[in-house]
């Protein structure tokens, strides 16, 4: 039986996700084993328009030449000298306009090593009061605030065939359409790890055909 959570977005339901991430027995992929170029993602934490739990979602600038309008996390590659909490923090200032701190970073998810290349480390941050989003649209479309509750119907996750891969692709009906792994794989398993309370892993899932590139 899983510790119960808090159902408002405050101070106690922090410390409760924070101990559900430290007991995690996160798995990282040696990149000298992967060799793909490391990568790290923000998983944003924020109150929603009720106060629900919720988390931010982007949609890329249609005009990038690599996987151009996919939803997204904010986020991209490691820099030299950087970890991946400073690249994910880094990132969501430069593409959402939201400045956190390390000290609001709760923890870190199971690497994901993507079709097209990329080792990628998932942050969660915790942001206290929801700031307003300010996309720039050199590399975001649109960014939304989405209530973890999203993902609570039971036909979630969407489990795919593709003749292409004898694993199944992931994705999650957010938004009024599809996203798909990476993104949605992330998602689902912040949702089953902070929510549920269960160490659900998802780096077998695959992605889209349209995302190997």
């Amino acid at each position: 039986m899983t510790d119960p959570l808090p159902t408002a977005f405050g101070p106690a339901l922090r410390a409760h996700l924070a101990a559900r991430l430290e007991r995690f027995p996160r798995r990282a992929v040696d990149p000298r084993t992967a060799r793909p170029l490391g990568a790290a993602v923000a998983l944003a934490l924020l109150p929603g328009a009720d106060g629900e739990p919720s988390f931010v979602l982007t949609q890329r600038a249609f005009h990038l030449s690599h996987h151009p309008g996919q939803f997204a996390l904010p986020g991209g590659k490691i820099e030299p000298g950087e970890n991946a909490t400073e690249a994910a923090l880094r990132e969501m200032e430069e593409e959402i306009g939201v400045r956190a701190g390390p000290g609001d970073v709760l923890g870190l998810l199971d690497d994901y090593v993507t079709r097209s290349g990329f080792l990628m480390t998932p942050v969660v941050v915790w942001l206290a009061v929801a700031p307003p989003l300010t996309p720039d649209p050199a590399e975001v479309h649109a960014a939304h605030r989405v209530p973890f509750a999203a993902l609570d119907h039971p036909d979630v996750p969407v489990l795919t065939p593709i003749p292409q891969s004898d694993r199944p692709v992931l994705s999650l009906p957010l938004v009024g359409t599809q996203v798909f792994a990476p993104t949605a794989a992330i998602l689902y398993q912040a949702h089953e790890v902070l929510f549920r309370g269960r160490d659900t892993r998802v780096a077998h899932f695959e992605q889209p055909v349209f995302a190997w590139q």
